[in-house]
Formats: structure tokens, C-alpha cells, sequence
């Protein structure tokens, strides 16, 4: 495994792939994402214990999305069972996911934890005390949240390849987040303009649905297509991410190499 460098425009590249290949198998993405989403809804149910649980099972969730999106590159269907790719590769890829999604959780739970100190207010409560509308409006609140943002940024970074690298290239979970943040930090302009790409979709996809509902009348049906069109994009977005892995490493194995795609 060896670190590729890759232009800032790629980033442009690597968001026109995430949507090209959604919408080659766009009801098997889009179904997949909206099982993880629903999975995880109903593991944060789970007394006690729930939002452990839901926020272990992201890196592995992540890396089932990245490989849906490989086998659509490949012209291939990807059957539900994709999700569950990294609990299928063998014992000892089993227990390195397993050992990377208890960190993860463990980084969110560090931030959920830290940001109240911080700031005087939970940034994320839950449960009976969930917070109004009219609370999250105010500004403590909004400073809560950001700063929970900024908190979780590091962590976003030492996770972005750590569950592919752990599966495809069998790194072990502590070397997978070494490698993901130097990737990460190498290719930063490129990371950079992918996220910003990104902005620049959610941003004229809403703008769109604001133009809908202003020609039409109607906020109802803005507030009706806002949900979907966002887990939509969400899934796109998901899809997007095998390439930021592929291209940031090469000696890639045969079997992550995908077909070109036009």
C-alpha cells in the first residue's frame, strides 16, 4: 500500500463519480443507504445502550456503502448484503472492524462528553430533555453545536479511510487511523474541493425546491420533498467515497480495482 497524491480538482472528479455512479443502480444505493439509516434509528432505541451501538456500527456501515458503490462500477447490482461486507471477510477483519467501530464510538461519546464543559450546554441532549425548537434557535445552543462540529472534524479525518484500509488492505485498526489522517492531510485540497463540490450540490438542490414551492404556493410541499431529496443526496454523497479511497492509494488489490467508468 503506498500514499497517492492527487490534484485539488480531483475532488471535483471524485463528487461528478459519486453521482454518475448512483444513478447507475440508483434504487439499489439509495435502498441500501436508507437500510443502514433505518438500522441504525432503531439501534438508538435500544435502552441504555443504544447510541453506542449506533455509532459503532458507522465505520462498518461506511465500508458496506463503499463497496455497494465498487459493484456498481462494476455494472453490478449491489444485493443488501453488501452492507454487512466487513462482518463476512473473516475473523480477523471482523475483529479490527469491530475493534475500530468501539473507537469511533468512543471518540463521538469523548465529544458529546467534552462540548457541554466547553460550552455550558449539551451540544447533542436526548431523551426527556431534548431540546425545543425555540431553544435550538438560541445562540448558546448554536455555539453547542458548533463546537461539537469543530470537535468531531479530527475524528472525521482519522476515520475517512480507516474502515476500507482495515478491510481491503487488512491495516490493523490503530495503523488504519494513521494512514487515513496522513491521506487525509496530504490530499487536503482535494478533500477541500470535494466538500465544497458537495456544498454547491445540497445548495442548488435546495434551491430548487424553494423555486418549486415559491412558482406553486406551497411551503408544504418544499417541507415534503426536503426529507427525501436530502437522504437522496446523502446517498450520493455515500457513494462518493470508495473514490476518495481508490485514488488516494495505489498498489490497490485486484479485487478493489473497478471498471472505468465513462
Amino acid at each position: 500500500m503506498k500514499l497517492n497524491l492527487v490534484s485539488s480538482a480531483t475532488g471535483f472528479t471524485w463528487v461528478k463519480l459519486g453521482i454518475q455512479t448512483f444513478f447507475k443502480q440508483p434504487l439499489a444505493l439509495s435502498g441500501l443507504f436508507f437500510i443502514y439509516m433505518a438500522v441504525a434509528s432503531v439501534l438508538a432505541l435500544v435502552p441504555f445502550v443504544g447510541i453506542v451501538l449506533a455509532l459503532a456500527v458507522v465505520p462498518a456501515a461506511t465500508l458496506g456503502l463503499m463497496a455497494a458503490a465498487q459493484e456498481a462500477t462494476r455494472g453490478k447490482f449491489p444485493m443488501p448484503t453488501v452492507l454487512i461486507s466487513a462482518f463476512r471477510a473473516g475473523k480477523k477483519q471482523l475483529r479490527a472492524m469491530l475493534v475500530l467501530g468501539g473507537m469511533y464510538a468512543g471518540a463521538c461519546l469523548a465529544v458529546m462528553a467534552v462540548a457541554p464543559l466547553i460550552t455550558g450546554m449539551p451540544a447533542t441532549p436526548a431523551g426527556p430533555g431534548a431540546p425545543t425548537q425555540e431553544l435550538m434557535l438560541t445562540p448558546a445552543f448554536q455555539r453547542a453545536m458548533l463546537t461539537a462540529m469543530v470537535m468531531y472534524l479530527p475524528i472525521s479525518l482519522v476515520f475517512w479511510h480507516a474502515p476500507a484500509l482495515v478491510h481491503w488492505h487488512g491495516v490493523s485498526p490503530v495503523k488504519s487511523l494513521f494512514f487515513s489522517a496522513v491521506a487525509c492531510i496530504r490530499n487536503a485540497g482535494a478533500l477541500l474541493v470535494f466538500g465544497i463540490g458537495w456544498v454547491v450540490v445540497f445548495f442548488f438542490a435546495s434551491l430548487v425546491i424553494a423555486l418549486i414551492a415559491g412558482l406553486t404556493g406551497s411551503p408544504q410541499i418544499a417541507a415534503t420533498m426536503m426529507m427525501p431529496l436530502a437522504l437522496l443526496l446523502a446517498s450520493m454523497f455515500s457513494t462518493s467515497l470508495f473514490f476518495t479511497f481508490r485514488d488516494s492509494f495505489s498498489e490497490t488489490p485486484a479485487n478493489l480495482i473497478p471498471e472505468e467508468t465513462p
